[in-house]
């Protein structure tokens, strides 16, 4: 599915919009960037048909899903409300957003291969479901090592050590982890170190990156949203907790905005044309001090923060690149 680089304009063109995400009733109302997506495309008098993960299905050879009409509103007490569920012919639809939340695991996998049928059939998918397969959020990083810091991916033992007692001060996370689960900062000489190598590798089967510690993390871990290769003219800074090494909302850190620096810019300008290239419309970069760690492709938030600390509505952005590609 090509995705060019269009300019936003006004349109009066009413879309089909699917949404694939997980149960709407278990949404933070305070946080959730799909919950806005929904409300500005509602204002702008599309029709929203909801389905969960799970309502994802082929029959013979065409893809479908269990769905409903939503009406979603800007109310913490009630947010939402939905008419009774109907099957649909997902190439029907307009445009689909997938926002599945992680973890990326063979459920979504396969949910992916059902959206990629229906774009064959004409429907478009943000993100590109192809690439929410070949994209995995830390190794996809490694794709652009002159805005990375030393890094290194693998399940290898010795391999691992070596880079711990090169440069001495290190992070350590699985590739599959999300909401700064299971991140550990291993320094040289690290009594616990094969331990944690033991685990976070289960056994040095499964790979891992491993990375030079950035000090500059206690300024924040910053999260540019980018949309259709453009990014957002501020950075989300998630600063951590006291104490804390990560820089993750969900694990306590505090959001403030920031001015984008050259070098974020710069990054920002490497990164995006193989972003356009794979279909990736929406993505959040993760950039600590001078250096990318992350590219968020499966369900990037900040959304709310940006509205909140930046008086940037990325909802409407995002739903009028939505409609300026999909029309």
């Amino acid at each position: 599915m090509e995705q060019k680089n269009f300019k936003f304009k006004k349109t009066d063109y009413k879309m089909k919009l699917g949404v694939v995400m997980d149960p709407i009733e278990t949404i933070n109302f305070k946080k959730d960037s799909t919950l806005a997506m929904m409300i500005e495309a509602q204002q702008k008098g599309h029709e929203i048909f909801y389905m969960t993960p799970d309502a994802l299905f082929i029959d013979s050879g065409t893809a479908f899903a269990i769905s409903s009409k939503v009406e979603v509103r800007n109310d913490p007490a009630n947010w939402f409300s939905l008419e009774e569920a109907f099957r649909v012919k997902l190439s029907d639809l307009d445009a689909i957003l997938m926002r599945q939340d992680p973890p990326f695991n063979s459920d979504y996998i396969y949910n992916t291969y059902v959206l990629e049928m229906a774009s064959r059939h004409g429907v478009n998918i943000f993100n590109n479901p192809k690439s929410l397969r070949d994209c995995n959020e830390k190794v996809f990083a490694t794709e652009f090592p002159q805005c990375c810091t030393k890094h290194l991916v693998t399940s290898n033992k010795e391999l691992l050590k070596n880079f711990v007692e090169e440069h001495k001060d290190t992070v350590i996370k699985p590739l599959d982890g999300m909401g700064g689960a299971s991140i550990f900062r291993i320094k040289d000489n690290d009594p616990n170190l094969s331990v944690i190598l033991e685990t976070i590798t289960n056994h040095f089967s499964e790979k891992v990156m491993i990375q030079e510690y950035i000090p500059e993390i206690l300024e924040g871990d910053k999260r540019i949203l980018v949309i259709n290769g453009k990014p957002m003219q501020a950075a989300i800074a998630r600063i951590p907790a006291q104490g804390e090494l990560r820089g993750n909302l969900a694990a306590g850190a505090s959001a403030v905005a920031k001015s984008l620096s050259e070098r974020d810019i710069w990054i920002c300008n490497q990164v995006a044309p193989s972003l356009i290239e794979k279909g990736l419309l929406l993505v959040g970069l993760d950039i600590i001090g001078d250096y990318l760690t992350e590219v968020n492709v499966t369900s990037p938030t900040c959304f709310k923060e940006y509205k909140e600390l930046c008086d940037i509505d990325v909802a409407q952005i995002f739903i009028e690149s939505v409609e300026e590609i999909s029309q």
